[in-house]
């Protein structure tokens, strides 16, 4: 009689959404998972703050590439509307806020960026503006299918044909500035069509220009939001791996990764009441440098991570309004008018600008259910530079953890300059008298939250040399059986890029195990397919160009033969 295989064990460090969702596969595939978390709740940034009936998003609070998050769910044999999530279309996408007054309103709606559009750069400025969006669709589709699908476990793996062809046409060696100023000839349109590199913690003016697809996963598919906050996708996630089995320890930091007596191998965990719990795997969904310089032994290349560019930080607020506040629109950006100038100041000079580019988010706007009937809650993102460790901070003037920094008088300049840029550009009033409630995230409060390096809030840097091979690999270079998934490892940063990094290494720890998968979303559905939907590539030449080509030919003929 043959002995059943010993069910595999699993210890998942951190329940991001990385975390949540590699659980949640491994579960899947057989695996019987913990989740160790320090926080009392789920999801990292990707949580909820509540008071008194209003509710924030405290990390994202808008859904992109919504693909992505689809795909997660039905490889899990289940989906988005299974779970009892409703997204709300967005529209307009944003509304962009100017010094001078103007405004522009970004929209799926084609017949609007053309009205939009062309009243800034005419009508060869719409004809410009599909020609950008062909080549983000370019950007966008590549990137799926080659990179974001893809592990970069070595240099090898950036030669592969598949990618190698694809390279030059990403454009990852011009920014998103340079690339959008060949298809918009004003700077309003150049700064609205780039901003989006915020979201990668990025200066238009460093970040890559295959980026770009971030404005067109915008564009084209929409700015969506889950139906009673950004969180019940990570808590779906979390109900999904618990059918499957995973177990979560919430309120239980881990202090260590237990190693085999030589170092060689993971065999489990050690929590911060001393306890061990052991695995035949461990996967850390930890911020990736923390976990190098703090969960693992010293190494040199722990130390390298810190060395390495990362992200911004961010000041953010969480309001409470006591009335809505009508001229505000689902999402908005103020854009400074010194807008390169306030990126160098985040980006080179690790400070906060004196006039910023900032975010804000009205949820209640699009979710009636985020605040009390007639009121409003608004959530304000202001990009600043992260901290500095006591060694960076020497001669600079960034924001410095060993420094006595007043962060409360920052903190109260950036909410006036918020609240001052607002009131003149949209027309609204009263700001301060309608606030009833203030919570403030800041550096040092990411920081000692989620245990963020420097509280950079998108991990490391995106530039060239921090993605595909350069990035931290998801599995430890020299330590076997120990993986991670998040956003400072491949393929990269924001909640649908991790659920996408959440595949890669779980199909990497089961192919560590010889264990074969096959996800729900890879099964091929076959269908019939009439003549209608059969696809019939027109040549090449059609009839009039061959007649042409053989009328060319013949007259040259003729030619030569007067000739000789």
């Amino acid at each position: 009689m043959s002995r059943k295989p010993e069910q595999k064990t699993a210890i998942v460090v951190g329940a991001g959404a990385g975390g949540v969702a590699t659980a949640a596969r491994l579960a899947k595939c057989g695996f019987k998972v913990n989740v160790f978390e320090k926080n009392s709740f789920t999801g990292g940034r990707c949580s909820l703050i509540h008071h008194d009936g209003y509710r924030f998003d405290q990390g994202p609070s808008l859904l992109l590439l919504p693909g992505l998050f689809r795909e997660a769910f039905k490889d899990l044999g289940t989906s988005l509307e299974a779970e009892g999530i409703e997204l709300l279309k967005c529209e307009p996408n944003y509304n962009i806020w100017f010094d001078d007054g103007q405004s522009f309103e970004l929209s799926t709606d084609n017949a609007r960026m053309k009205l939009e559009v062309e009243k800034w750069e005419g009508k060869d400025g719409f004809e410009r503006y599909l020609g950008f969006l062909q080549e983000a669709h370019r950007h966008y589709e590549i990137s799926v299918a080659q990179v974001l699908t893809k592990n970069f476990t070595s240099l090898l793996s950036m030669a592969r044909p598949a990618f190698l062809q694809h390279l030059f046409p990403l454009h990852p060696f011009e920014s998103i500035y340079s690339r959008a100023s060949k298809y918009f000839w004003t700077e309003r349109l150049r700064r609205v069509f780039t901003f989006g590199s915020m979201y990668m913690g990025m200066s238009p003016f460093d970040a890559p220009g295959t980026y770009s697809l971030l404005q067109y996963t915008e564009l084209a598919e929409g700015i969506w939001y889950p139906k009673g906050g950004f969180h019940r996708i990570i808590d779906a996630l979390v109900k999904v791996g618990e059918r499957l089995g995973v177990q979560y320890r919430l309120s239980t930091p881990v202090s260590s990764i237990q190693l085999s007596p030589d170092g060689s191998h993971a065999t489990g965990a050690i929590l911060e009441n001393g306890d061990i719990v052991s695995a035949d795997v461990v996967v850390i969904n930890a911020d990736l440098v923390y976990a190098y310089n703090n969960l693992l032994p010293t190494s040199s290349y722990g130390q390298s991570l810190q060395r390495r560019s990362t992200s911004c930080s961010s000041i953010s607020f969480y309001w409470a309004m006591e009335r809505q506040i009508p001229e505000l629109t689902t999402h908005n950006i103020f854009l400074a008018d010194d807008y390169r100038e306030s990126f160098d100041d985040i980006f080179k000079q690790q400070v906060i600008p004196s006039e910023p580019s900032f975010y804000l988010n009205v949820p209640s706007r699009i979710d009636p259910t985020a605040a009390p009937d007639g009121k409003d809650s608004l959530v304000v993102l202001v990009p600043v530079g992260h901290l500095l460790d006591e060694q960076q901070g020497i001669g600079r003037k960034g924001l410095d953890v060993q420094s006595k920094q007043d962060w409360e008088a920052m903190v109260s300049k950036a909410r006036e300059t918020i609240m001052s840029t607002v009131e003149a550009r949209t027309g609204a009033k009263g700001l301060q008298e309608a606030l009833v409630k203030e919570i403030v995230n800041t550096p040092q409060s990411w920081k000692d939250a989620f245990n963020l390096d420097k509280g950079a809030i998108l991990g490391l840097s995106h530039s060239f040399f921090n993605v595909l091979s350069f990035r931290p690999k998801t599995k430890h270079p020299s330590i076997e059986r120990l993986h991670f998934v998040g956003a400072s490892t491949h393929p990269g940063t924001g909640v649908p890029i991790c659920l996408a990094g959440a595949k890669i290494t779980s199909e990497q720890v089961l192919q560590s195990f010889g264990l074969e998968y096959q996800w729900h979303g890879d099964k091929i559905e076959s269908r019939e397919v009439s003549e209608l939907d059969r696809v019939k590539r027109t040549p090449i030449l059609s009839n009039i160009h061959i007649a042409l080509l053989a009328l060319l030919l013949s007259l040259a003929a003729l030619s030569l033969k007067m000739r000789a």
